[in-house]
């Protein structure tokens, strides 16, 4: 076994491998950009090593950096972790020529499955089950057209080199198949730098089952049961979970064989995971990822085994730690992906800073991976996912009762989050019942993105309490550092002489104020909202939640505060409210009808328009990149191009004028 192990990657995977290897007695090497200097993967690992500034391609991509690093601390191997370099094939040649063990499969492995034509080819060379479709390399559109004639509507354009959804269209007739393989075609090529496609028939309901395999240099190869992760949103994964729920024990047998077959028909080595497309009549081969999946947590948890601990003892040149038959299955696991994104906004990634960031504490049956802390600053240049948090039960609903606890006892403020969804899908009755299709969250958009409700009183009343505790707390503080701790000066109890003064708090939701009227009650408070008189008071419990007594029912919740902002969970739903300064003005509203603003932080890809152009109502003017998400910014009206104020390659702020269109009087 190798003693030193660099981590080329970063947040919660580059923990998570530390942990392992930690554990195994082998020392880690961290490399950080300029924006993860303070980073949590950095302060876990025995060293750490800056790698360039905060843009992917000049550190975690730069191969050269990477190995720079690798030699400065004498790593004898690398782990690249997924996403990154985790599957070039360049990278893990140029670490064999180094002399550094390449923590992953071999590069001609990856090369094979790398590309999604030449990997089906090979599959249905092996046996695996393929969807009927074009795989070749003539991509003349007029001969593109005809083969989606031959295949059937509907169809689905992928392509070639892609992932995570991007190139790729579902097409439903043939009169908007040209239009679709020029988006598809346009897209691949600006992400991957490859406009080649594929052409499949789509399933219009399908499951998306995975499967683990495994291998060593030794002839040895098995797999280690299948996920489900059909739960997806323009396709990307939201949860997973294994097994997947309702397969027959025939069906789990025949993937599995089949998922080995395609890792021996490329030589594999290591973890991969052999993806499938199912319906009532079968399963189809997807594609295969020649790296660790994200998801692979709920394979540990109900497998018993360590997939990095693994990953490490086959790059070592170990045979695998168990045979096909001590593999067995032990309960049920769920992940849901916590990720800093706005649902309501089509999932639009949300940078800024943690004012607040609360898992639950970890447990047999519960395990959190993250890469953040409160405090840190999520930023554009990375993924946005902010931690995974996986529950274990005896059998699904006991897993599927502790993920719904779990993600109760969650609280993210200072970016937007997914928890809401994920809360939602969990508790969704399709969901609990297993067996989804990959369209369940859009079909179901109406439930699960719902944007949160109106704050019921119940609501308000524990922000005003949370407000009050506050104040009392840091009168406490500001008494405890005075000279006279015991002067009634510090008091914050509106205690008056012969009166009992009323105080009204205003808090905002949306465009909607919520008034709420406190008065002292003796030891509690008295709240009236609207029509509703309550009576309460709280007091801080552990890690920070609210304990609440309200006309003496007694809950909790939790209440992250930062500057005006409150944000409050209860019951599953977070409610972001504002409680202004009284004596502060309002801004003036700006409608920005004759401009088109940047949503969000992100560099500029493609700017398609020039001053004095015409342009109508829903054309793209403005590709922007942040996060791993590409936006299409498209006019709002008809207008005429009066200046563009943005250049491909250029980075720009939330809010900043990208395009500004001549006036009517103009």
């Amino acid at each position: 076994m190798f003693r030193t192990l660099l981590i080329a990657n970063r947040g919660e995977i580059a923990v998570r491998i530390a942990r392992t290897a930690r554990r195994m007695g082998i020392e880690t090497i961290a490399v950080f950009s300029e924006a993860d200097a303070d980073a949590l993967h950095v302060q876990v690992a025995d060293r750490a090593v800056p790698i360039g500034p905060a843009a992917a391609r000049d550190s975690y991509l730069n191969i050269g950096r990477i190995l720079d690093a690798a030699r400065a601390t004498g790593a004898e191997a690398i782990h690249p972790g997924y996403g990154f370099l985790s599957e070039n094939p360049a990278f893990a040649e140029a670490c064999t020529e180094a002399g550094i063990i390449f923590v992953g499969p071999p590069a001609a492995a990856m090369r094979a499955m790398g590309s999604k034509s030449a990997a089906k080819a090979l599959m249905e060379r092996s046996g695996v089950p393929l969807l009927p479709g074009y795989h070749g390399d003539t991509q003349d559109p007029d001969f593109l057209a005809d083969q989606a004639t031959r295949i059937g509507f509907p169809l689905v354009i992928k392509a070639v080199s892609g992932g995570g959804g991007r190139g790729m269209r579902v097409v439903s007739a043939a009169t908007e198949f040209a239009a679709a393989l020029a988006s598809a075609r346009q897209e691949s090529a600006s992400a991957f730098g490859d406009d080649r496609v594929l052409i499949e028939r789509y399933l219009e309901r399908p499951r998306h089952i995975e499967v683990q395999v495994f291998a060593d240099t030794h002839g040895n190869a098995v797999h280690l049961f299948e996920r489900d992760c059909s739960a997806q949103r323009r396709h990307q994964k939201v949860l997973e979970e294994a097994p997947a729920p309702g397969l027959s024990p025939d069906r789990r047998a025949a993937m599995g064989a089949a998922a080995v077959a395609a890792a021996q028909a490329v030589g594999y080595v290591g973890a991969g995971t052999v993806e499938f497309v199912a319906d009532a009549d079968g399963f189809f081969f997807l594609e295969m990822n020649t790296r660790l999946q994200v998801e692979h947590p709920v394979t540990e948890m109900v497998t018993g085994f360590d997939l990095v601990e693994w990953q490490l003892r086959v790059a070592a040149g170990e045979t695998l730690p168990a045979t096909q038959a001590e593999i067995g299955l032990s309960g049920h696991a769920i992940e849901a992906r916590v990720y800093a994104e706005d649902p309501a906004r089509d999932f639009a990634p949300s940078i800024g800073r943690l004012t607040a960031f609360r898992m639950p504490a970890p447990g047999a049956e519960i395990r959190i991976d993250t890469g953040f802390v409160a405090g840190d600053t999520i930023s554009i240049h990375y993924d946005a996912m902010l931690a995974k948090v996986i529950c274990h039960g005896p059998t699904r609903d006991a897993a599927l009762r502790n993920l719904q606890l779990a993600l109760n006892d969650s609280t993210i403020a200072g970016v937007a989050s997914n928890l809401d969804l994920l809360g939602r899908i969990a508790a969704h009755p399709a969901f609990a019942a297993g067996g989804i299709d990959t369209g369940f969250i859009a079909r179901e958009a109406a439930t699960l993105l719902a944007p949160a409700p109106t704050p019921s009183a119940a609501v308000l009343a524990a922000a005003t309490l949370a407000e009050l505790l506050a104040e009392q707390e840091e009168a406490d503080r500001a008494a405890a550092a005075s000279g006279d701790p015991h002067s009634p000066w510090h008091a914050r109890d509106q205690w008056w002489v012969n009166a009992a003064p009323t105080r009204e708090l205003v808090f905002h939701a949306g465009e909607a104020t919520h008034p709420v009227q406190v008065q002292r009650d003796g030891d509690a408070w008295r709240l009236t909202i609207g029509a509703a008189v309550l009576r309460g008071s709280a007091r801080r419990g552990a890690e920070g939640a609210l304990l609440l007594d309200l006309d003496g029912m007694r809950s909790r919740c939790l209440v992250a505060r930062d500057g005006e902002a409150l944000t409050l969970r209860q019951d599953g739903e977070t409610y972001r409210l504002r409680l202004p300064d009284p004596i502060a003005g309002a801004e003036d509203a700006d409608d920005a009808g004759d401009r088109l603003l940047a949503p969000i932080p992100g560099q500029v890809t493609q700017v398609l328009v020039a001053p004095g152009e015409s342009v109508t109502r829903g054309q793209v003017l403005v590709v922007l990149e942040a996060m791993k998400t590409v936006f299409r910014l498209t006019a709002p009206a008809d207008a005429t191009v009066e200046a563009v104020a943005c250049a491909a390659g250029g980075m720009v702020q939330e809010g900043q004028v990208l395009v500004s269109f001549a006036t009517a009087e103009g």
